[in-house]
């Protein structure tokens, strides 16, 4: 294990960046994460994980074995003293180990053969995204797809958000008419929801095969998006709300499809 011992180490350098610049991110193809729990799952998952840090004194806190597998898998090990460590996160009190590995890479062909998905249209809060992805792999759901103006699924807050699913779900990046083109070719209605005169409950369509489309937390689902759905559903609320957070939304209408 390599011990860091300044700031302008290309290693610590290059996580933080990760951190910080989406650009990068896409760049590089590589994604941060934090704690020895997401070590556990993007190891258990079989990800690439490349830059691995540990706080200096640390590692024996960490799971039997871990470091082990990640130095076996080709992951560069650093250590370095707190100071230095906390440069690499975004967070104040950052766990013990911080690393780096290759994002999953999902193509449209991810969508084919799934009887459930769910379309996210313009949806931009990270917290919510990855509150969206968990709960979406916890149901096993058939994929997810990010339309247009979504947050990026590779930004450390939608990363911990997942708590690990990002390593496992079908997650696929696509506009938003090439998506519903496919879904229906597919044969899979497209609902959408939204609060409309002509909107039906949730329950009243079939969702045994079908894809939901979410929209954004402060405008909703689009136009477009409206116009290319087969219909419109609300998810009926007895009390005075009007709306419901698009993760909260997002997590009722999976477990309608799934249950």
């Amino acid at each position: 294990m390599i011990e860091i011992q300044s700031r302008q180490n290309a290693a610590l350098r290059h996580l933080a960046r990760l951190g910080r610049e989406r650009k990068y991110r896409r760049s590089t193809g590589e994604m941060l994460c934090e704690g020895g729990k997401m070590l556990y799952e993007a190891i258990s998952s079989g990800a690439q994980v490349r830059t691995l840090l540990v706080r200096a004194g640390r590692e024996d806190q960490l799971p039997p074995g871990l470091l082990e597998r990640a130095e076996q898998m080709g992951a560069a090990l650093y250590t370095a003293p707190d100071a230095l460590f906390r440069l690499a996160s975004e967070v104040e009190t950052p766990q013990d180990v911080i690393f780096s590995c290759r994002q999953p890479v999902w193509t449209a062909e991810a969508m084919d053969g799934k009887k459930q998905v769910l379309l996210l249209d313009g949806l931009q809060d990270p917290g919510n995204l990855g509150t969206i992805l968990r709960t979406a792999e916890a149901f096993a759901l058939g994929a997810v797809v990010l339309c247009e103006g979504c947050a990026d699924p590779f930004s450390p807050k939608v990363v911990r958000s997942t708590m690990g699913a990002v390593f496992r779900l079908p997650c696929v990046a696509l506009p938003l008419r090439e998506a519903m083109e496919r879904l229906r070719r597919n044969g899979l209605p497209v609902y959408a929801t939204a609060l409309h005169e002509d909107s039906v409950p949730l329950g009243d369509v079939p969702l045994g095969r079908a894809a939901v489309i979410i929209g954004s937390e402060g405008r909703g689902v689009s136009q477009d998006a409206l116009a290319l759905s087969d219909q419109r559903v609300i998810i009926p609320m007895a009390g005075r709300a009007e709306s419901l957070n698009a993760g909260v939304a997002a997590a009722i209408v999976i477990y309608e499809m799934t249950k």
